[in-house]
C-alpha cells in the first residue's frame, strides 16, 4: 500500500456556537460546524458559487480552550485536519459508515479584510462565508476497479474508493496502523482518464468534500461524504508506492473544476445525484 497522505483544509464561517461535550471517560469533544461557498467554473465558462456545510471535531484540552472563542455565528475559522473513517452496526444489525473531519488546528480569521459583506445568510439564516476554502488531499490505493458511467444527460462520471493508511502509536506506545476509506467521484474528461484505474493502483487526489443526503429503498434517510476530484495523479508502483511492479504507463490527469451529475437511482453504494446545473 502507498504511504498515505490525508489532509483537510477548510476556511468557512461558524453556522452556530460550537458545542462542547464529554464522553463517559471525561474526554472533551468540541464540534464545529462551518459553512462556505466554492467558486466553480461550469462548461459555459461561467463561474458559479456552490455552498457547502461541514463539521469538524476537536478533542481534549484543545477543545476546552477553544469553546469560548468559537461562540459567535459568522466567525471566520480555519480548520486543518484529516479525514476519519468509522464504521458501526445499527440495532437492526445493518452495517453503517461515515467519513468525518478530525481537526488538528483551529484558527479564528479576520474576515473584515475581505471587503463588504464577506458573510451572507442562507435560507435558514445561517452565516456562510463567501470565497471559502474546501480542499482535501489524499494518497492511497484503490480498493476496487474504477467504474465509468454515462449520466442520462450524456456526461461521464467515474467512481472509485481509495484506502488511505495511517500509522500511529497507541497508549502503550505500540505502533498501529489504521485505514481510512474515501469514496471519490471524477467528472467529464477527468472521469474518462480515471476509468483505467484498477484495484490496488496508488493515486494522489485533490478535491472538495461533498455531503449527500438521499432516501434508500426502505425509506430511510441516508447521509454520505465523499471527495469530488479536481485533480488525480496516477502514481507508479514500486519503492515509492509500496507495491511490486510498475504500471504499463505513467499517466497524469489534471481535472477541470466540476460539480454534481445524475446517477442511476438504483445504485446502492452511492446516493442518487441531481442534474448538473450548468
Amino acid at each position: 500500500m502507498a504511504r498515505g497522505l490525508n489532509t483537510v483544509f477548510l476556511v468557512g464561517s461558524l453556522t452556530q456556537k460550537a458545542e462542547l461535550r464529554y464522553t463517559g471517560a471525561g474526554l472533551a469533544i468540541l464540534e464545529v460546524e462551518l459553512a462556505g461557498s466554492d467558486d466553480v467554473i461550469g462548461d459555459d465558462g461561467q463561474e458559479r458559487s456552490l455552498a457547502w456545510y461541514h463539521r469538524a471535531t476537536v478533542f481534549g484540552a484543545f477543545a476546552e480552550s477553544m469553546v469560548d472563542v468559537l461562540d459567535t455565528p459568522g466567525t471566520g475559522v480555519l480548520v486543518e485536519g484529516r479525514l476519519n473513517h468509522r464504521t458501526w452496526e445499527t440495532p437492526e444489525g445493518q452495517r453503517r459508515s461515515s467519513l468525518n473531519i478530525n481537526a488538528n488546528r483551529l484558527e479564528v480569521l479576520d474576515v473584515s479584510t475581505r471587503g463588504a459583506d464577506p458573510v451572507i445568510l442562507d435560507a435558514r439564516d445561517q452565516p456562510r462565508l463567501k470565497g471559502a476554502l474546501n480542499e482535501v488531499k489524499i494518497v492511497g490505493n484503490l480498493t476496487r476497479d474504477a467504474e465509468l458511467r454515462q449520466t442520462p444527460s450524456g456526461h461521464s462520471v467515474t467512481r472509485f474508493s481509495v484506502a488511505v493508511n495511517e500509522n500511529f502509536r497507541d497508549r502503550s506506545g505500540q505502533e498501529q496502523e489504521r485505514v481510512h476509506f474515501v469514496d471519490v467521484t471524477a467528472w467529464r474528461e477527468l472521469a474518462v482518464t480515471c476509468a483505467e484505474l484498477s484495484k490496488g493502483d496508488p493515486v494522489f487526489v485533490i478535491g472538495r468534500l461533498v455531503n449527500e443526503t438521499w432516501t434508500d429503498r426502505e425509506g430511510n434517510r441516508r447521509f454520505s461524504t465523499r471527495l469530488e476530484a479536481q485533480r488525480v495523479e496516477f502514481l507508479t508502483r514500486g519503492p515509492g508506492g509500496g507495491g511490486a511492479g510498475t504500471r504499463p504507463q505513467s499517466t497524469q490527469a489534471a481535472g477541470a473544476r466540476t460539480s454534481r451529475l445524475d446517477i442511476d437511482e438504483d445504485e446502492q453504494e452511492f446516493p442518487p445525484e441531481e442534474e448538473l446545473p450548468f
